[in-house]
């Protein structure tokens, strides 16, 4: 009977193996990340992980704000619950993103950015002594890797100012460089640049850095001026560049934003449509047999396997309105419908917030949010 189940269990093994997606397609614990009620709790973008590097806690935004704009940046320790809070009174841009927050330095720092009086700052917090550092004004904070010690910055892109470049703070110097200047996207792609922004004065904005910290992508934007940033058409955004740190040089450029994410090789850009963009050849290939969820925000999993995105769930059979989480293999084919929810309640900010999943550091988690009761929630589902 021992020998019985031993096969049982070793040919389960094996065709989770063999095929990753089953693994997330049956025994999955779905709960919040915390048990404390009458707030929101949100994890920030698709793009960063809000699990530390050592697996030890989980970074969010909580509020009780009926639209999340004020808050607090909090970590939760995964096997007590205790939360700590790193900084109170935080003030957002909207509930989309929060506040940025993001591990850095292997998660000895947490960085988010904040406004205060219309004016706003990048801070980082020392996870250990709670030691906050002001390292910009008048920026905004893009993302750079959890493990990594660079956090890239811009101007603000409704009215950025002077503040038009790519800017990387290093936390082991604590100095501020300019690592990639609009004068050298007008360079290259000048063309494209005056067609789609009309001739007006543009910068880099939301830059996100890549896995070995070699390349960043971004977008562009060309600001309206004023103070307004809440506005819908405070500046008119599009576009994608990839610059290389090494070669100090432009070296891939697209017309459209389709929510970009970078894949673990640092040499595929995977965007929404479940294209995968090679950005050393130019060349891009697109998932066969994976049903593409409208408003999707895709991330890969760390040993690029696996997807997970979110989005309408219709075409998969899903109710009008209804948001799920998919999970699908990068290869193709397989896929399966993690959790499906209502999306359109939660933090009622004028920039909604969506899911945003994301993988844990091990592939083990996927954390991403749900809007389906009066607060906007940061579920985890984890895999048997």
């Amino acid at each position: 009977m021992k020998l019985v189940i031993t096969l049982v269990c070793l040919l389960a093994v094996r065709c989770f193996a063999d095929d990753p997606v089953a693994a997330w397609s049956k025994d999955v614990r779905i709960k919040p990340v915390s048990s404390v009620e009458g707030r929101h709790s949100i994890h920030t973008y698709y793009v960063t992980n809000p699990e530390s590097p050592d697996g030890k806690h989980v970074l969010f935004f909580t509020s009780t704000h009926p639209a999340g704009y004020v808050g607090e940046v909090r970590i939760l320790g995964r096997t007590t619950g205790k939360e700590t809070v790193l900084a109170e009174n935080v003030h957002t841009e909207d509930a989309h993103r929060a506040a940025c927050q993001q591990w850095l330095s292997g998660g000895k720092r947490v960085a988010f950015h904040e406004v205060i009086d219309k004016k706003w700052r990048v801070v980082v917090v020392d996870v250990e002594t709670l030691t906050k550092t002001i390292v910009a004004e008048d920026h905004q904070v893009g993302f750079g890797r959890p493990e990594g010690d660079l956090l890239p910055m811009y101007g603000c892109h409704w009215n950025p100012g002077p503040y038009r470049d790519l800017e990387v703070w290093d936390a082991t110097t604590g100095q501020t460089t300019t690592r990639a200047k609009i004068s050298e996207v007008e360079a290259k792609y000048g063309e494209w640049l005056t067609k789609e922004f009309a001739g007006k004065p543009c910068s880099i904005f939301f830059p996100v850095i890549s896995p070995d910290l070699k390349r960043v992508f971004f977008k562009i934007a060309a600001g309206n001026g004023g103070d307004d940033f809440m506005a819908k058409n405070a500046s008119h955004r599009q576009g994608l560049v990839c610059y290389d740190f090494e070669k100090g040089a432009c070296i891939w450029q697209h017309g459209k934003w389709g929510h970009p994410g970078w894949t673990p090789d640092s040499q595929h850009i995977f965007e929404m449509g479940n294209v995968n963009f090679d950005i050393l050849t130019g060349k891009y290939t697109k998932l066969k047999d994976v049903p593409n969820l409208r408003g999707s925000h895709p991330s890969v999993s760390p040993d690029g396997k696996l997807m997970v995105t979110d989005g309408l769930t219709e075409p998969v059979g899903g109710k009008p309105n209804e948001w799920g989480i998919l999970v699908a293999d990068m290869i193709g084919g397989k896929w399966t419908l993690l959790h499906s929810f209502e999306q359109n309640r939660g933090a009622r900010s004028w920039r909604r917030n969506d899911p945003h999943p994301v993988y844990s550091a091990d592939g083990k988690r996927i954390y991403y949010n749900t809007s389906d009761g009066q607060f906007t929630r940061l579920m985890v589902a984890e895999r048997p």
